[in-house]
């Protein structure tokens, strides 16, 4: 059944493992630090994120027969996330290194994340809007993110997409990899400002494309093509902790915004508010303490 209130996000849902170190590090030897565990994983940020504000969403992705995959799936049905998960192999993690301005460093091993594959179609139908990860670009997800793209424009939702890396870009290199998203026909693509400029990702504005373009403390940048541009001001933000999971954050607000019927500059404004709570919390998380499982952080 279709219903134009659900978001349904595809791609990874990895354990995040979040090193804050506690002064400058010394190679070859030991360093101080804070660590903690927590959920991560681009889409399933989304999903998450989207849930902790009430929107309705559902996960379709893919963890480790495991104890850590299982407990990452608590934690989404926690966050009001309706989680439709293959289980094999081992869950993914990410190693997130944290310096004292809160930008980070990232050592993903996606592990069984990398390798969804034969989604069941009730999985991606029924929702207003379908969002993809671009990790799932790669490999055999591709042929997922391909029927998602299908099954949107068949039910009319609006399909999105986020960059997510430059490593990814430059791996698949800028040319296919815009070409790749063409094939996809989204609505929104989301992008920082690096991976905008490394990709050329401007360029896909038009056509039925809105390329939203985050420049950090600097105004946000719609393209629409040959409806014009905008920028919208980005409010301050009294102190970083940490960048993790904010650009998901941006997405979960605009989209639970769109959802609603927002336009472009509602939705962006949105997703400013949601990533600014974010950017005060450590890892990918939004006003949560740590259970029993140590899937969170506080």
């Amino acid at each position: 059944m279709w219903d134009r209130r659900t978001l349904v996000c595809v791609g990874d849902l990895v354990e995040d493992v979040v090193v804050w170190a506690a002064g400058a590090t010394r190679s070859g030897t030991d360093n101080p630090a804070w660590i903690c565990r927590t959920r991560g994983g681009a889409a399933a940020n989304v999903a998450a994120f989207a849930g902790r504000l009430g929107t309705s969403v559902r996960f379709v992705g893919r963890v480790g027969d495991d104890a850590v995959g299982a407990a990452l799936v608590r934690d989404l049905a926690a966050a009001g996330v309706d989680a439709r998960v293959q289980r094999q192999g081992r869950t993914g993690t990410i190693v997130i290194i944290v310096d004292a301005s809160g930008e980070r460093t990232m050592y993903p091993d996606r592990a069984a994340a990398a390798e969804l594959a034969d989604v069941p179609d009730l999985w991606l139908s029924g929702a207003g809007v379908v969002h993809l990860s671009a990790y799932s670009l790669v490999g055999p997800s591709l042929s997922v993110l391909r029927r998602a793209s299908d099954i949107a424009r068949a039910e009319g939702a609006i399909l999105t997409i986020d960059a997510s890396s430059i490593a990814l870009i430059d791996s698949i290199g800028p040319a296919p990899f815009r070409d790749l998203i063409r094939t996809l026909q989204p609505t929104y693509v989301f992008a920082n400002g690096i991976e905008a400029d490394v990709g050329a990702l401007r360029d896909l504005a038009g056509s039925g494309t809105t390329v939203v373009v985050k420049n950090g403390v600097e105004p946000t940048e719609i393209h629409a093509g040959d409806n014009g541009s905008a920028t919208v001001p980005v409010p301050p933000v009294d102190e970083v902790r940490d960048t993790t999971g904010a650009g998901d954050a941006f997405a979960a607000g605009f989209l639970s915004a769109v959802l609603e019927d927002a336009d472009a500059v509602e939705a962006v404004n949105a997703g400013h508010t949601l990533a600014r709570r974010v950017l005060g919390e450590p890892g990918a998380t939004l006003s949560m303490t740590a259970d029993e499982n140590g899937t969170a952080c506080d």
